[in-house]
């Protein structure tokens, strides 16, 4: 096998304007990205890890070098899924292995793994749990959205104008409402009821990871869909009867090869299925943006809030998400 070298170091990736979700302020979410070449063929990952988990870049950048000389010696994905856990580390040398895989072989990501050939999808558009004014000015900033993803602050009457605003603004618009754990369970009635007043068609991660329970038999008058309390594989058994909506992000679980067993999984069971992503540049999202052709609810709009993408990346047209095809995993060599 011809000699591999592995570049790895953290990109600060900083957002246009904070974002605001329940308790944080957010002013970017700095990530890791890697490059893995193998004679003329390269293959490239980035990853923002799970913040809330302590999966920072710092972390993430250490648990690669500890990989280092396996990687190097020629590691694939397969063995790279016993070797580190789930997480970003794990996630960016996954894709970096997809795309170097990919290369060698003359062939599409999408292809070897499966999937549809990726087409152009309808992705939501976040919006902080900003003041109105904010939240005034970035709807309408967002001209061409088909879908919103509206971040709940945990306060029923803030949210509930929050909600107000954006259907006075968008009233036949898409919308889902993300707790991001942010409601008790003495909430959830008002919540519930709140959410279906103004149309909206999905709740993501109401209660804070670990109260999952309080859902179980609750019959929610909308679909609620498991983030934070969604790491991976092994969680989704716990889901059902829960939740009805599993939400993937290939940080949490560590990349698209572990993206494509919970997609089995979780179709099995019954669970609907949607694709996220922890922020990052067009380079986090390209992996995702292949898992969202098999998904029922695409959320990947990180791109949009970063001072700047990487070039040749994501495009968003008329509320839709695509990638070039030249972007990322195409089966030819990166420039």
């Amino acid at each position: 096998m011809r000699g591999r070298r592995l570049e790895a170091w953290i990109e600060p990736l900083a957002f246009r304007e904070p974002l605001r979700i329940a308790g944080r302020t957010l002013p970017g979410i700095p990530g890791v990205r890697v490059r893995i070449v193998e004679g003329q063929a390269a293959g490239r990952g980035e990853a923002g890890g799970v913040f809330y988990l302590g999966d920072g870049p710092d972390a993430m950048l250490a648990a690669i070098e500890e990989v280092r000389a396996e990687i190097e010696r020629g590691l694939d994905r397969g063995r790279l899924q016993a070797l580190l856990p789930a997480g970003g580390a794990r996630n960016a040398l996954d894709a970096a292995l997809w795309e170097l895989e990919a290369a060698l072989a003359g062939e599409p990501v999408w292809r070897m793994a499966g999937l549809p050939q990726p087409r152009p999808l309808v992705t939501t558009c976040t919006l902080g749990a900003d003041p109105p004014d904010v939240l005034a000015a970035r709807l309408a900033a967002f001209r061409e959205a088909r879908a919103f993803k509206l971040k709940l602050e945990g306060d029923l009457e803030a949210d509930r104008e929050r909600l107000a605003l954006i259907r006075k603004a968008w009233p036949d618009a898409w919308l889902m409402a993300d707790g991001n754990e942010g409601y008790r369970a003495d909430q959830l009635e008002a919540l519930f009821s709140t959410l279906v007043r103004f149309g909206v068609s999905l709740l993501e991660q109401p209660l804070p990871r670990g109260q999952d329970e309080v859902l179980a038999g609750c019959n929610p008058p909308l679909p609620v869909a498991a983030d934070e309390s969604l790491q991976g594989l092994a969680d989704l058994e716990g889901l059902v009867g829960r939740y009805q909506v599993a939400n993937i992000k290939l940080d949490k679980c560590g990349g698209l090869t572990e993206g494509l067993k919970m997609v089995a999984v979780a179709r099995r069971l019954g669970l609907r299925l949607m694709i996220g992503n922890m922020g990052g540049s067009s380079l986090a999202a390209a992996p995702a943006w292949l898992l969202a052709q098999v998904c029922d609810y695409v959320d990947l709009d990180g791109p949009i809030f970063l001072a700047a993408d990487v070039p040749g990346g994501a495009r968003y047209e008329n509320g839709l998400v695509d990638m070039p095809d030249d972007f990322w995993g195409t089966g030819s060599p990166p420039d």
